[in-house]
């Protein structure tokens, strides 16, 4: 099926459409090398179930060890913004958060903790998305973060227009933390993605919204405690009607992830795949360039080495 074809069939659909996931590689074509096993810049995992991909994008990254030592005290934030079920794609995918949290601990953690400020309430956030039963199966805990007194003012010197801002101390005090997003639409920032989902570890997120969002995402990115990591959940794809979650046509089952330790460069190469789905230009999504502006990544793929998956 040749790809025109294949997104009239989403287009047509009435149910979450599954998109053959080796027709998108193109988006990734390159200039510049691919990487050696365990020196990538940037992982592209396509094909696969989210704790498998996981596992072969950490090991093209040089392996779990390379983010986490023993005894570390480790924090994953992933995007549970919404009173939604896994299906409909507004919240990270479940089980890749739970096999991250497993990960984390057989390399040693002392603790795992998970948490996002979230949308909608937030302890049926926590349920109904499914996370937090993956998380504590996994042996990891859930942390609120819908009280003003977990968060902590830090400063933003580098910021252009967000100087401050009140961070959940868990993340401040950790020996190390995880950014895991899900790729989908947004309304007012075209994608959200790495960059988008620290609003999630801000308690003040309506400042953001009325001072230059674009900018203030960026901003938030020069945070000093950086995330050691970005792994972007492109399983489902909300193309339409984000941030919050949908059915139907709305959702692509797209079988992705994409990994890296520069927030910016995951997030273009993000959004060239979301791309696929729906015509976003990447120039519509501001705070990619405003993020490498400051500079805190690149848009620059072919200056990175990339290892693509076929899971």
């Amino acid at each position: 099926m040749r790809r025109r074809d294949i997104l009239k069939a989403i287009a047509l659909g009435g149910a979450a459409a599954v998109i053959r996931p080796f027709d998108t590689f193109d988006v990734l074509a390159q200039t510049g090398s691919t990487a050696a096993n365990g020196n990538a810049d940037l992982v592209a995992a396509l094909g696969g179930e989210p704790a498998e991909m996981l596992h072969q994008a950490l090991i093209e990254l040089g392996g779990i060890e390379r983010f986490v030592k023993g005894g570390n005290q480790v924090v994953i934030k992933p995007n549970i913004g919404w009173d939604n079920t896994p299906e409909e794609a507004g919240n990270s995918n479940p089980e890749l958060v739970g096999s991250l949290v497993r990960l984390c601990l057989d390399a040693g953690a002392a603790r795992v903790s998970v948490l996002d400020h979230t949308c909608d309430q937030w302890s049926a956030c926590y349920k109904n998305s499914g996370i937090e039963a993956a998380v504590k199966e996994a042996g990891g805990e859930m942390l609120p973060a819908h009280d003003q007194r977990a968060y902590q003012e830090v400063a933003l010197p580098r910021g252009k227009v967000l100087k401050k801002a009140k961070v959940h101390r868990a993340i401040l005090e950790s020996d190390a933390w995880f950014n895991v997003p899900v790729l989908k639409s947004h309304g007012g920032a075209g994608i959200t993605v790495s960059m988008k989902n620290l609003m999630g570890i801000v308690w003040d997120r309506g400042y953001f919204h009325w001072h230059d969002l674009h900018q203030c995402i960026a901003d938030i990115c020069t945070l000093p405690k950086a995330p050691a990591l970005n792994i972007v959940d492109a399983y489902r794809v909300l193309v339409h009607g984000g941030p919050r979650g949908g059915r139907g046509k709305d959702v692509v089952v797209a079988k992705g992830l994409f990994a890296s330790t520069d927030i910016v460069a995951v997030d273009t190469a993000a959004a060239r795949f979301f791309g696929q789905f729906r015509n976003m230009p990447l120039e519509n999504i501001g705070y990619l360039r405003k993020g490498e502006e400051l500079p805190v990544g690149t848009t620059d793929l072919d200056s990175l080495k990339i290892k693509r998956l076929k899971v």
